[in-house]
Formats: structure tokens, C-alpha cells, sequence
């Protein structure tokens, strides 16, 4: 495989994991087809007011809202799904109506929080008496971690359009060099090596926020497994944390580019034995250095 071959497989694949970010980025903003799909996590409360009810003998009525369109955090009623991107995060009546709240960098996941702002107040009272010893009332914590890992996914996705820009500038100036240049500054390596830099450097930061975000996720779906009731007719208590569909788009955007870098050590290994004067074919390997004369098999 020629070096330019090695370069370009790897700017194809940065190009994808750039790609991926891109969809991750637009999750959520808005409730059109495309953000509306994306959610680095999901809360589906829908099943609640069914749990409350029974376990309390207290009816439990007008907790929803079945306005879509309702605004969010001013106690207007629960929605059924509550869904977190990386900018902000959206409510839903049903599968597709739903509103968003205000974009922000950063946003925090603070899911706690999102579903007691739009309940009345007797109802968060009865919601952190429920939740209170599981990490998913952990605002503090859940939100100050989503946005360091933000700021890491933010990075690795820069650095992914950096390492397939930088690996395009290469591939072009190698197949100018070969045909029209022998030596000087466009054989150079420099934009080979940024472009490993940056692949490198992308993977570790989408590692550490893909990590975060799982961990975090992870945390607050505890509060799936709290039951509610008496001991002998307790229920789950009907708040469900799941992954996002932009979570599983970040982990392949981090396959992509950690893969992305095999063809940059194929290419460097090949230029470090065209250094030492090694040839390796499929039979044996040959020492073809002047300094040894003839061919002798190791």
C-alpha cells in the first residue's frame, strides 16, 4: 500500500468521524426530524403518575401537559419524555410534539431538575422525598461532569476536521511532489505528522467525553430501580433513564478516528525501514543497505 493509499484511507475515516460529531452536535436544538432523534440520554417519566397512583391513596391529577408547546421549567406540567443533547434539551408530549429549552454551550444534564420545574410544587416536594438518595438528584454533579466531557467532545470533533483537512493538504502535495518535484519542502513530513497529531489527539478527547457521559448516564439511571409502595406492594417508581441515540453516534465517531490512525503507523512504519534500508516482502526479510553487499535472509 503506497503512502498517499495509507493517508487518504485515514482522511476518509476521520472525515466520517467529523461527520458523526456533526449529527451529535445538532442534537436536540430544536425539535425538527433530524435533532429531535439525537440525545446523548433519554428520561421517559411517562409511566409516573400510574406509579404514584398506586401507591398513594391521594389521587394524583393534572401532573402532565398535553400542550406541546407549553414552555419549560415554569411549572406547566410534566411532558412524557425529556431528552438531553450537548446544547440543550427538549420535552415531548408524544413521540414527535414536544419544545426545547434555551440553547446554551454546555448545556448541563440536570434531568432532576427538568422534570420537578414543570411539576406543581406539592408534586417535586413528593418527587425529592422519592429520589433523594440516588444520584439522579444530583444536579450539581451530573451537570458539572456533562459539561467537562461537552468541552472534550467539543475538542475531539475540531481536532477530527483538523486531522482530515491536514491529511487532504498531504495527500495533495505528495502526488504533486512525485511527479513534478524530487526534492525540497513539499517531500517534507509536516502535514503528515499533524495530521497523525490530530487523530491522535481527537481520539483521546472523544474518549474522555464519551467515558463521561456513559459513567454519567450510567449514575443516574439508579433511580430506574427504585420502587415505591409498601413492602408488600411496592411498584417501580416509573422514571427511566436510557442512553441516546448521540451517545452510540459518539462512540463510533471515537472507533473511527482511534482507527483512523493504523494507516498513519503503517506509513510510518514503512518510512522508518525505508530510513534503516529494509525491504519486507511476503517471503523474508533482506537487508538491501549497500553496507552489506548481498542478500542474506535473517
Amino acid at each position: 500500500m503506497r503512502g498517499e493509499i495509507c493517508v487518504s484511507a485515514a482522511s476518509l475515516l476521520s472525515l466520517v468521524a467529523m461527520l458523526l460529531m456533526i449529527f451529535v452536535h445538532v442534537g436536540q436544538i430544536n425539535t425538527s426530524s433530524v435533532p429531535r432523534k439525537i440525545a446523548m440520554a433519554r428520561v421517559n417519566v411517562s409511566d409516573y403518575s400510574t406509579a404514584l397512583q398506586s401507591s398513594f391513596t391521594d389521587p394524583f391529577e393534572n401532573i402532565y401537559t398535553t400542550n406541546a408547546s407549553a414552555p419549560l421549567a415554569v411549572r406547566a406540567g410534566l411532558r412524557n419524555f425529556y431528552d438531553f443533547g450537548l446544547y440543550s434539551y427538549c420535552a415531548y408530549v408524544n413521540t414527535s410534539q414536544g419544545t426545547c429549552g434555551n440553547m446554551t454551550i454546555g448545556a448541563q444534564y440536570r434531568p432532576y431538575d427538568a422534570i420537578t420545574s414543570d411539576m406543581a410544587a406539592n408534586y417535586s416536594r413528593i418527587t425529592q422525598a422519592l429520589v433523594q438518595d440516588t444520584a439522579f438528584q444530583s444536579s450539581t454533579y451530573l451537570g458539572e461532569s456533562t459539561k467537562a466531557a461537552y468541552w472534550m467532545l467539543l475538542l475531539g470533533t475540531i481536532c477530527a476536521l483538523l486531522a482530515t483537512l491536514t491529511s487532504v493538504v498531504h495527500v495533495t502535495l505528495s502526488v504533486i511532489a512525485n511527479f513534478y518535484i524530487t526534492s525540497g519542502f513539499l517531500k517534507t513530513h509536516f502535514t503528515f505528522f499533524l495530521s497523525t497529531v490530530f487523530s491522535v489527539s481527537g481520539s483521546g478527547l472523544l474518549l474522555i467525553g464519551a467515558s463521561i457521559w456513559t459513567i454519567i448516564i450510567k449514575k443516574s439511571d439508579a433511580v430506574n430501580d427504585v420502587l415505591i409502595g409498601t413492602a408488600s406492594s411496592s411498584v417501580p417508581i416509573g422514571i427511566v433513564v436510557t442512553v441516546g441515540s448521540g451517545l452510540y453516534l459518539t462512540w463510533a465517531a471515537f472507533a473511527c478516528l482511534i482507527v483512523s490512525v493504523v494507516p498513519y503507523m503503517i506509513r510510518l512504519a514503512r518510512e522508518y525501514q525505508s530510513m534503516l534500508g529494509i525491504d519486507i516482502n511476503e517471503k523474508n526479510l533482506q537487508y538491501i543497505s549497500n553496507d552489506f553487499g548481498s542478500k542474506d535472509d535473517i
